[in-house]
């Protein structure tokens, strides 16, 4: 049965690419995957945030800070660690990658995972304006949908990721840290987090 329901999966991905061909935003969505691939990418995201942390130092962003850094790390360790283990092969154009590399494993999908987790927490935990509700989810679509358009997962390999992020974000509204919490964890990161610090600037 599970055979059947990943050939399946391979053969709708594969009719979907072909489709992106003769529909105009499926096209568009394919040209631009590599950016796509780039703004969810989980060392960009991680690489990022830190940045974030370290240059704008607010006590009202202390407590989204610390655990959306704690949110990218546990799906960084979860999909890591489920990919390891279900070894799924990525589609064909991708098998060429280097032998050993974890990043040749296809389920599931790392991007459409850190992508919904993320959209979760600044819609459902800590809500961002509504006015970036749009956007957001567009980018959300667009960098699921680009996966596949791009040959690098296979349909069932984004939905899980979905899935899974959504997941991550439910677990992250359970742990989620407070204000105090936040700043505490940031004190002891770093002095110049604490206001009138030996090296606070």
């Amino acid at each position: 049965m599970l055979q059947k329901i990943l050939q399946y999966d391979i053969q709708i991905s594969k009719k979907f690419v072909d489709m992106s061909h003769s529909i105009t935003a499926l096209r568009s969505l394919r040209i631009h995957s590599k950016l796509l691939e780039v703004s969810c990418h989980g060392i960009v995201w991680l690489a990022g945030w830190l940045t974030f942390i370290w240059l704008f130092n607010s006590k009202d962003l202390y407590q989204l800070q610390v655990n959306m850094l704690i949110a990218l790390l546990l799906d960084i360790v979860v999909i890591a660690i489920l990919k390891a283990f279900v070894r799924r092969r990525r589609p064909v154009p991708m098998n060429k990658l280097v032998p050993g590399n974890p990043d040749k494993y296809s389920f599931p999908s790392g991007h459409a995972s850190r992508a919904a987790m993320v959209a979760f927490i600044l819609i459902c935990i800590d809500p961002v304006s509504m006015l970036f509700y749009p956007p957001l989810l567009a980018w959300v679509t667009s960098v699921c949908m680009s996966r596949v358009l791009a040959e690098r997962h296979y349909i069932l390999d984004v939905l899980a990721g979905v899935g899974i992020g959504v997941l991550e974000g439910l677990f992250m509204s359970i742990l989620w840290f407070s204000q105090s919490t936040s700043q505490s964890i940031l004190t002891s990161l770093s002095d110049e987090k604490r206001d009138g610090g030996e090296y606070h600037v």
